[in-house]
């Protein structure tokens, strides 16, 4: 079945509907139409026919997790397929290229220092125990921010709701709780 002027659209847009209220035949059918061209943009951009597929697999199945969040009204149902796909490409071409770039680095570093294991143990021992004496000098919102932020990995607007406090209370105790740390940890260029 071809996605061809309007009737592919109101085909499309009305296989996403059914696939959004949990209909696995248009998923299939949805499948069945876009697929192929789903591989092809993703192949263009990757160029690995094996990390094509796995990218195209993983739109596909956001497809159908996300059908819901289609809205005819901002585009059309392939340009917003095809934005799924396009960005699911670029993320792993980064991804790739982000940890290339991370082995190249590591294995130069590793060619050019000597190693010293049991020194770097015990310097993170003593780093680790230091952040932990600043940490409690910190008031006790302050703590909690940090820790959920940065040891948690949790977002600001997250760390305000889980702590029941503003989004600006959460930013303004971020910033101090981290100006008190750098301070305590003798790091860093006075602000």
């Amino acid at each position: 079945m071809a996605d061809s002027g309007v009737e592919g659209l109101v085909v499309a847009g009305d296989l996403l509907k059914a696939v959004a209220a949990g209909d696995e035949t248009a998923f299939g059918r949805l499948y069945d139409l876009f697929a192929p061209r789903v591989f092809g943009l993703v192949r263009r951009v990757l160029g690995d026919p094996a990390q094509a597929e796995e990218v195209a697999q993983e739109v596909l199945v956001e497809i159908w997790r996300t059908a819901a969040r289609f809205d005819p009204s901002r585009g059309s149902p392939t340009a917003w397929i095809f934005t799924i796909a396009h960005r699911r490409a670029v993320d792993r071409a980064r991804a790739e290229q982000a940890a290339t770039s991370r082995t190249l680095r590591a294995g130069a570093a590793s060619l050019d220092t000597p190693y010293d294991a049991v020194a770097d143990e015990v310097t993170g021992r003593i780093e680790r125990q230091q952040v932990r004496t600043c940490l409690d000098d910190l008031t006790e919102l302050q703590r909690q921010a940090v820790t959920l932020a940065y040891y948690e990995g949790h977002s600001y607007p997250q760390v305000s709701k889980l702590l029941g406090v503003s989004l600006p209370t959460v930013k303004t105790r971020m910033r101090d709780g981290l100006i008190r740390l750098r301070d305590c940890l003798g790091t860093g260029a006075a602000a």
